[in-house]
């Protein structure tokens, strides 16, 4: 006679699921905003429309956290890389002058370990609650076979308003624009997989050893968590052009996607001072200047075109939030390209 099987055998575990959810209910209720309707445990999320709005465009943006994942794994920190991706996904909507109104994660584990799961909600209701929308829902997934134990991944998916006429972009640019930079708050999402192997391999560092040139461990560097800018530049986005998000392929892979085909964009690099968690990458990895410029975002968060007047404006709005905001360049007559000088 065969011997019964159940999920809890194949490698999957409704119970584990069940606390998971008890243990994340407060968290996303932490959440709730004005628009927020429904209540935890629903099939869908449900969100009304703002009333005032006019001739409202929603704007959606999904992403991830990269192997950045596999650092808080190691550090057995997972309370950060959920706040990186709402805070990631809230600046990918931002530069086309959207602001959010909720967001949706996907965790998959290879093995559920519920406080785990607590943490990384934690992080993910703590950037919902920094950038006021709500955490509507998600999937917690347990794919025994997909996901080797202790590893996980999450994704994040977020939905914003922009006024049809408020749209920003590079149909907004002009001639003698000005280039204001924004700090970043260190590696953010991206070049992880480059920075883990130069930690590993070159400086032979573990998590918790002293980040070289820092006072800080590599996991306190590596986790520092993506910057939002919403608060930096919500009350001055009538005066923005356009925008930037430096993520995958850094300044000049991002910048160019703000600009018009008969404009350049010229990046004066000698207009702040690059971190020294990249500087310390560089020299171990023996890596070449262009590669650093398309592989991590070398300090700037986020670039904005605006007109020159305007400049003094945004940087002191970034200022008033806590970031640090420099004019890194102009706009100039040209072919669509990025000329870093």
């Amino acid at each position: 006679m065969s011997v019964p099987l159940d999920y809890r055998g194949a490698g999957v575990s409704i119970d584990a699921a069940d606390e998971a959810k008890q243990r994340i209910k407060a968290l996303v209720e932490s959440t709730v905003t004005e628009g927020s309707r429904g209540s935890f445990g629903g099939f869908g999320g449900m969100f009304r429309m703002p009333e005032q709005t006019r001739q409202p465009l929603l704007v959606a943006s999904a992403d991830g956290v990269g192997t950045k994942v596999k650092v808080a794994i190691e550090a057995g920190r997972h309370d950060t890389v959920g706040h990186d991706l709402v805070n990631h996904c809230v600046n990918d909507i931002l530069v086309q002058g959207a602001t959010p109104l909720f967001f949706l994660d996907y965790v998959a584990f290879g093995e559920l370990i519920p406080s785990v799961v607590e943490a990384v909600v934690h992080g993910v209701a703590a950037g919902c609650r920094e950038n006021h929308c709500a955490l509507l829902g998600g999937e917690t997934a347990e794919m025994p076979g997909v996901y080797t134990p202790p590893d996980y991944d999450l994704a994040g998916f977020v939905v914003g308003l922009v006024e049809e006429s408020n749209v920003i972009g590079p149909a907004g640019v002009k001639s003698n624009d000005v280039l204001v930079g924004l700090a970043s708050s260190g590696l953010h999402t991206n070049g992880y997989s480059l920075a883990r192997r130069i930690v590993s391999e070159r400086l032979r560092l573990g998590v918790h050893d002293r980040f070289p040139d820092t006072a800080f461990s590599v996991a306190d560097v590596l986790l520092r968590v993506h910057r939002s800018y919403l608060a930096a530049l919500h009350p001055v986005l009538s005066g923005i052009h356009a925008m930037a998000h430096i993520t995958g392929g850094g300044i000049p892979g991002n910048l160019v996607r703000a600009l018009p085909p008969h404009l350049d964009a010229v990046v004066e690099t000698a207009s702040w001072e690059i971190p020294a968690e990249f500087r310390v990458l560089k020299k171990a990895g023996a890596i070449e200047q262009p590669e650093m410029l398309r592989t991590f975002n070398m300090g700037v968060g986020i670039i904005i075109v605006t007109g020159a007047p305007n400049a003094e404006t945004i940087i002191k709005s970034a200022r008033d939030a806590g970031v640090q905001g420099w004019v890194l360049g102009s706009i100039v007559p040209g072919h669509g390209r990025v000329l870093m000088q």
